[in-house]
């Protein structure tokens, strides 16, 4: 049966009450912020947004690095009847200027920097624009508001994402998509009061925002962090003896190179992953440096926030799985003729329940392609997230990741899964990261690129990689090129900009 709320559903804002008033919730660079502070700052910080933006459902946008205004947010904005539009503080000014006018945001709230960069015409003429520290202050001498009437139901942010095609889209998310996701999270990850997170990854991602909203439905705590390098994420955790852990794909490469303290692995008692899958040698790697920490391998997607965990019990036996649906989530495997596909039978995998979100803001065109009726066999119905990635599901329930259908190489009449080739490359120990793209070719239709980043300390990798994934490899696959890099180009939620990679071999 589906899974059913532990506690009632409320508004967003209710997330303050749950911790105990002496206890941690916020623990920033110059004070920390007890449940008793969070509750006060997010009333007056509401009670300052309701006198400048007047109207229910109307949208505030914050531009800035993680603080005392970018995590309260998410919760005064809800205080406030109002929808949070938070915004990557990495993106330039033109992306800016397209989420501000596609969200019809009233207000900006924006470090001083970066409202010095915005020019002539990025602001929307009926959009109030704020210094982020003046907001702080002004804020400190507004009068406090209660919890705003409304309905989970009601819209509390929309969270623009990036595709492969077109401009960002701003997800819709209702009070309840979100409040159901830190409960789910909360619950299968089995955090307690006493749990800290080490929130580093960007707040305006889905995955960023929960590290956080998780946390404050246990009654624990978090520490927000913009680290320059990862040997920052180390530091911090040892200095804040932090539990829980959360990156994606990239930044677990570049952890797992580092030396770690032991003061930084002890207090550790569980490590996240989504954004990308793990591959099998960078969860032993994982598993080896952190012995005592619980390995959650995730896989989620914006437009129904989580879809998957795998319990850590099976990771060391099926390191490859993204295990089953999180609590709240049902998780279909359709195949190509609309049928709930059997087992290990390739299928769409297909979202439903109380996560999916209410579908993307001003865009009903591409909100009719992805939010779609749920298929016949669904517990839940209603409106169902059609992911586009293409899954298996074995005979004990576990789900496995094949590919993407847009992200499908074809060459030369052949269907090609650009992981296969970048797991055959991970495998041959050379590299430590890897990306298999399919680039426009006269003769083939698409031509498999190969895109590498080599470790350390090998040498004649360039002459054994080629040879390896001959091997291991059929002809049909084999990369036409391999494109050798220092670094890879990272997208502003920390992930391996795939999209970047084509446009430059593309040009």
């Amino acid at each position: 049966m589906p899974a059913e709320p532990s506690s009632p559903i409320r508004t967003l804002d209710h997330l303050a009450l749950r911790g105990r008033d002496d206890d941690p919730a916020l623990i920033l660079r110059e004070r920390t912020i007890s449940y008793k502070d969070l509750r006060d700052r997010v009333a007056q910080l509401a009670g300052w947004l309701r006198t400048r933006v007047d109207g229910k459902g109307e949208r505030v946008a914050t531009w800035a690095a993680k603080g005392e205004l970018t995590c309260l947010m998410p919760l005064a904005a809800a205080r406030a009847g109002l929808v949070h539009v938070p915004i990557n503080p990495l993106l330039k000014h033109a992306q800016v200027a397209h989420i501000l006018a596609d969200s019809g945001a009233r207000m900006l709230i924006a470090s001083h920097a970066r409202l010095a960069s915005l020019q002539d015409g990025d602001v929307p003429a009926d959009c109030l624009i704020c210094d982020e520290d003046a907001a702080i202050e002004q804020s400190h001498a507004a009068p406090d508001v209660d919890h705003a009437p409304g309905s989970p139901d009601d819209l509390a942010a929309i969270l623009y994402t990036s595709g492969s095609t077109g401009p960002p889209k701003g997800v819709m998310l209702s009070h309840a998509n979100m409040w159901l996701g830190a409960e789910s999270v909360a619950s299968y990850l089995g955090l307690g009061s006493d749990d800290r997170a080490l929130a580093v990854l960007p707040l305006s991602f889905d995955y960023g925002q929960n590290q956080l909203l998780s946390h404050w439905y246990a009654g624990g705590s978090a520490v927000p962090l913009d680290y320059l390098t990862p040997r920052d994420v180390v530091k911090a955790v040892a200095r804040h003896g932090v539990t829980t852990l959360a990156a994606v794909p990239p930044l677990w490469v570049q952890l797992v190179e580092l030396d770690w303290p032991k003061e930084a692995v002890a207090p550790l008692r569980r490590l996240t992953n989504s954004g990308g899958a793990l591959t099998p040698d960078l969860v032993r790697a994982l598993r080896m440096k952190f012995p005592e920490a619980r390995l959650f391998p995730m896989y989620g997607l914006t437009e129904a926030f989580r879809s998957t965990y795998l319990d850590p019990d099976l990771v060391d036996r099926h390191p490859s799985s993204m295990g089953k649906a999180i609590p709240h989530a049902e998780v279909l495997v359709v195949g190509d003729s609309g049928v709930i596909a059997d087992d290990d039978e390739e299928g769409e995998l297909v979202h439903c329940g109380p996560l999916v979100a209410q579908g993307y803001w001003n865009d009903p065109e591409r909100s009719a392609e992805r939010f779609k009726p749920a298929p016949a066999g669904s517990r839940f119905g209603g409106m169902a997230v059609w992911s586009g990635d293409r899954v298996r599901r074995d005979a004990q329930g576990l789900l496995y990741f094949v590919g993407r259908r847009d992200a499908m190489i074809k060459s030369a009449g052949n269907r090609i899964s650009p992981q296969e080739i970048e797991e055959a490359a991970l495998a041959s120990g050379l590299v430590s990261e890897a990306v298999a793209l399919g680039i426009r070719d006269e003769r083939l239709g698409q031509a498999v690129h190969l895109i590498v980043r080599g470790k350390s300390g090998i040498s004649g990798e360039k002459q054994e990689l080629p040879r390896i994934l001959m091997q291991e490899l059929p002809n049909f696959m084999q990369p036409k090129v391999i494109h050798w890099r220092d670094a890879m180009p990272l997208s502003a939620n920390g992930k391996i900009d795939r999209v970047a990679l084509a446009q430059e071999l593309a040009a």
